[in-house]
This record gives structure tokens, C-alpha cells and sequence, in this order.
């Protein structure tokens, strides 16, 4: 049987909030600022209001269009960069190799990774 949460985070970026509701329910703008909340998945580690390294990697993953969806089983989403560093060296790999950047910034180890 798989497990999969049915609950997700919808993330203003802007104001640097998460929302948690069932999926499918909801607004879909912030409370605070009337902005528009991205669907973040239900996989995601928030990072803390006061981690401005940490919502800038996450406001680049969820812009370049990654989600924290998971697999089936409870598998979670894969791979996504927690640093600005991380999500630096991740775009430097797209550019270098000519990959789409959902694709580098899904890639966990940025050496193994075959040129194509």
C-alpha cells in the first residue's frame, strides 16, 4: 500500500511563508501580501523565516519549476539544493553542458553526471 501525505505546502516567496493544507483545497494567494502561493509539494523541509540563504535555494527551485512532490511509496521528491552554493554549482552544470535547469538542479552529484 502506498503512503502519500495529503497534505502540501503552498509558499509565498515574497513573505517568506508556508501554508499547509490538503491538496486541492485552498487559496491560492497569501493572506499577508495578496501575492500568488506556488504549490510547493508536500515533501518540503521550510526553511525558517530568518534563513535568507535558505529561501533564496528554495525560491530557485521552485522557480526553475521543481516541486516536492514524491514517487509512489512515500519516496520522497529526490535530490533539491538547500544553498546558495549548491544551486550556484547546479547552474553552472546547465550551462556547461547544455541541460535544462530543472534537470541540474535536480542532479545530486554534479561529477558523475555524463556529458551529453
Amino acid at each position: 500500500m502506498c503512503i502519500y501525505p495529503s497534505r502540501t505546502h503552498r509558499v509565498c516567496l515574497h513573505c517568506r511563508v508556508s501554508y499547509k493544507g490538503s491538496i486541492g483545497v485552498g487559496s491560492g494567494w497569501c493572506v499577508r501580501c495578496a501575492g500568488e502561493l506556488i504549490d510547493a509539494g508536500p515533501h518540503l523541509e521550510v526553511p525558517r523565516r530568518a534563513d535568507t540563504a535558505g529561501w533564496r535555494a528554495l525560491t530557485a527551485v521552485l522557480e526553475s519549476g521543481l516541486t516536492f512532490y514524491g514517487g509512489c511509496c512515500g519516496t520522497g521528491p529526490g535530490y533539491r539544493p538547500r544553498t546558495p552554493r549548491e544551486v550556484r554549482e547546479r547552474l553552472l552544470l546547465s550551462e556547461r553542458r547544455g541541460i535544462p535547469i530543472a534537470e541540474a538542479l535536480a542532479t545530486a552529484d554534479t561529477t558523475s553526471r555524463p556529458l551529453r
